[in-house]
């Protein structure tokens, strides 16, 4: 655009707009809040091992090498003592 004319200054006015700024401030508020407990009871099979215990006496013979040699010559002898009735 070469050609410009000059042409007056006017002014004019909107409406105003709104604005706002928002500055928080804390308050205390008290809660109260109430908790109730309930205690729940099981039962809980838990074994408990109770032992007899019973004892006996018994007695025991010691033999000596002596003794041994008797007792296999006495068997010796009731052995063939039995092959010789048969």
């Amino acid at each position: 655009m070469s050609f410009c004319p000059e042409c007056p200054t006017q002014t004019v006015f909107d409406p105003p707009i709104t604005m706002y700024e928002n500055y928080y401030h804390p308050q205390l508020v008290q809660v109260v809040q109430p908790i109730e407990v309930i205690r729940q009871h099981h039962c809980v099979p838990v074994p408990h091992h109770i032992y007899t215990v019973s004892t006996k006496d018994q007695m025991c013979t010691v033999y000596s090498v002596k003794s041994k040699k008797r007792r296999s010559a006495a068997k010796a002898k009731t052995s063939q003592l039995r092959s010789k009735k048969r």
